[in-house]
């Protein structure tokens, strides 16, 4: 693997995004962290964490392959990362610095545990090039109160480590140069409890959370609202080329 990087010890597993500085990923990056992940399944570490190389931890899912030739690969690509991630039977830490925006507040959202530095930012901002975040429109109707998961979707714009944590998303706040040893004391809670009930309470968690939302059928038909519908929008294909081509889009449906 090129862009993800496995590192172990007796009792963690660490799945490292190793494309500085932004750690933007397309299709193959994508299909190293899902390979990454699935080998992690019948891994003996009591706990995974999820963190990255550089300035940031990842500006998402690279716009390129967004693009109405890539486009249904891309989302099988998101869709396989994120099930084999909520497939995971140990506890999962994501570790943010600076940005984590689009797929990558997806990410870090879909983990168990979030830990942050205070100049992380959180924020979905596809709505900008003209497209949606499937993964967060799943999740975050979950995890946070209606108006202001839907205005974190609908206007795209980023929110602070502090406000994170204040909403929930986040569980630790941490300076820059004292995130690795907040991370650490936050793991070592973890694997100083015994794995197996570890990984039996968070079963019995997600029982609870999938009985009240079937997240498999509603991430099925997020997935073709954005396939069939979004994609066969003008505006959708503008905004995309806009980005690419640095420039304002010029939105023509209404």
């Amino acid at each position: 693997m090129k862009a993800i990087r496995i590192e172990r010890d007796p009792a963690v597993a660490k799945v490292v995004l190793a494309r500085p500085p932004l750690n933007v990923l397309g299709i193959a990056e994508l299909r190293e962290l899902s390979h990454a992940l699935e080998t992690l399944r019948e891994d003996p570490a009591k706990v995974v964490v999820l963190a990255a190389e550089g300035r940031a931890f990842s500006a998402g899912v690279d716009i390129k392959d967004h693009t109405a030739e890539k486009v249904r690969e891309m989302i099988a690509a998101v869709h396989e990362v994120f099930v084999k991630l909520w497939a995971l039977e140990q506890p999962t830490v994501c570790v943010v610095q600076g940005m984590a925006l689009g797929g990558g507040m997806e990410l870090a959202t879909a983990c168990d545990f979030v830990i942050a530095s205070e100049n992380a930012q959180f924020g979905q901002p596809e709505i900008k090039v003209g497209v949606f975040p499937p993964i967060a429109c799943l999740l975050l109707p979950r995890l946070l109160p209606w108006p202001k998961a839907i205005e974190l979707i609908l206007t795209g714009e980023s929110i602070s480590a502090h406000e994170a944590h204040r909403l929930g998303l986040v569980n630790r706040v941490a300076s820059p140069e004292h995130l690795e040893s907040e991370v650490r004391a936050f793991v070592s809670r973890l694997t100083a409890l015994s794995g197996p009930v570890l990984k039996l309470a968070k079963r019995a968690t997600l029982c609870g959370f999938k009985g009240r939302w079937e997240w498999e059928e509603a991430l099925a038909e997020i997935e073709r609202l954005y396939l069939d519908e979004l994609m066969s929008l003008e505006d959708a294909h503008e905004g995309l080329r806009a980005f690419l081509e640095k420039r304002k889009p010029q939105w023509r449906e209404r």
